[in-house]
């Protein structure tokens, strides 16, 4: 009996043994990849681009203003007593057109064909030298006076016209004669000068009053 006691003993002992080996060990705790918060990246701070300038603007050119000159060439006066009317009355700079050589009262008289300004007006291709220059810079009307000699401008006048650049400027003729009129010289000195815009020239007395030289002004803006 005893020992019978002691076989289901030892069979119990057993069996509590085996259960007891076969327990798997607890796995250790990881922690699953959406239990672990991510980590968040923080962009490194780019620097804000300066910006860009607006382009400078070019300084405004200033308006080109509207420049007279009077230039006349005159050997008695009555001519340029014209011109100076003309140059009060408009505001711009009076120019004498002067001759190198000057012209005596000999030189004009128109009875003698032998006279220096008879030879002259009968000598297309005559250029009497002037004195000194005259600058046409920043002018866009000139008024051009001279007196009719023989029915012609003063050859001194094609002189004048030939050795100036008249681009961009209005030539506004204007003369002066005992009785002659102005006839074509106005546009024969355009020919000449090759440049500018000459318009026909004018005649007036030398006693024009300033009504009078009003009016033609107005009419050739």
């Amino acid at each position: 009996m005893k020992k019978l006691i002691a076989f289901f003993l030892l069979l119990a002992l057993t069996l509590v043994s085996a259960g007891c080996g076969n327990t798997p060990a607890q796995a250790q705790s990881t922690p699953s990849p959406a239990a672990t918060p991510a980590l968040t990246q923080t962009p490194a701070s780019t620097p804000e681009a300066a910006p860009a300038e607006a382009p400078k603007e070019a300084p405004a050119e200033p308006a080109q203003e509207n420049k007279s000159l009077v230039v006349v060439f005159s050997c008695t006066g009555t001519t340029k007593g014209v011109a100076e009317k003309i140059a009060a009355l408009t505001g711009a700079e009076l120019a004498d057109l002067v001759p190198a050589q000057p012209y005596t009262a000999e030189d004009l008289n128109y009875n003698d064909r032998s006279t220096r300004a008879t030879v002259e007006q009968n000598t297309p291709d005559a250029r009497p030298e002037i004195a000194s220059d005259i600058s046409l810079d920043g002018v866009t009307t000139l008024y051009l006076g001279y007196p009719i000699w023989w029915g012609q401008a003063p050859r001194i006048m094609s002189t004048f016209v030939e050795s100036h650049d008249f681009t961009g400027i209005t030539v506004v003729p204007f003369c002066t004669s005992g009785g002659s009129g102005a006839g074509r010289t106005g546009e024969t000195l355009g020919e000449q000068a090759g440049t500018g815009t000459f318009l026909a020239s004018t005649r007036f007395s030398s006693g024009v009053s300033d009504n009078e030289l009003q009016s033609w002004i107005d009419s050739h803006k």
